[in-house]
């Protein structure tokens, strides 16, 4: 049975230097292309992290109150590589019994409450499209950007396929039930997906991220973007599938 690591393994494989996540910010006019390579580099940084620097044990639960990132990606994949559960709430309630948070700027301080009992770590994410650090990094926080640095740029745990691997909504699918919903899309091979929906929402998760790399593709993630400029977006990134909110 194959597991959403698998997936990205078979596309280093396949073709390390091609582009696999592309990210904009309308908001900030930001964009940042990662290949295949460079995104494994993250995904192992940040397992290494979660591992050496956060002591996180097999099955931990890391709860990700983050929106629809390059990173949010990159810390998905590090949980699953990890043996770990990720629970992406983006704007959601961050569960009380989480072991790590991983937050953006605007979440530091629900992260800090919700974990106020003091047994779980609360990572900060500064969200710049570089990756740089917090602006401030409030006490009791770790920041990211300053931190996965230091860490190793390959990774090499052995996955369980039939482990839980990401709670949405209070439901907990394995890394095996993840990969075969996103095959069962049925994409194109190569798919080209622009997405602006939530990993928080299982059409977000599979039809925005698991779904295009089954199908040995690439996603186009975009926050804040303005409706306007959605066609032109699409030519631009020859997006071939397109996961919106009911607004765009």
């Amino acid at each position: 049975m194959s597991h959403p690591v698998d997936l990205l393994r078979g596309a280093l494989a396949a073709e390390p230097s091609r582009p696999l996540v592309t990210f904009y910010d309308d908001a900030t006019g930001e964009r940042v292309e990662l290949s295949v390579k460079t995104f494994d580099n993250w995904v192992a940084k940040t397992a290494n992290l979660l591992l050496d620097g956060l002591a996180a044990d097999p099955g931990a639960r890391v709860a990700l109150a983050l929106p629809v990132h390059w990173q949010t990606a990159a810390w998905l994949f590090a949980c699953w590589s990890a043996g770990l559960t990720a629970i992406p709430v983006d704007e959601g309630e961050i569960p009380a019994d989480a072991d790590i948070v991983a937050a953006g700027p605007g979440r530091l301080e629900a992260a800090l409450a919700a974990t106020g009992s003091g047994h779980a770590e609360v990572v900060g994410l500064s969200l710049h499209a570089l990756g740089a650090p917090l602006a401030e990094c409030p006490p009791g926080v770790t920041d990211y950007a300053v931190e996965v640095r230091s860490y190793g740029d390959h990774f090499t745990g052995v996955t369980d396929a039939d482990a839980p691997a990401v709670e949405i909504g209070g439901e907990v699918m394995s890394g095996a039930r993840l990969v075969a919903a996103g095959e069962a899309l049925g994409l194109p091979p190569g798919t080209r997906t622009l997405t602006t929906v939530s990993y928080a929402t299982p059409e977000g998760l599979l039809s925005g991220l698991i779904g295009p790399l089954a199908s040995q593709g690439s996603v186009i993630i975009c926050q804040n973007l303005e409706q306007s400029g959605l066609d032109r977006r699409i030519s631009l990134e020859r997006a071939t599938a397109l996961v919106t909110s009911p607004s765009l």
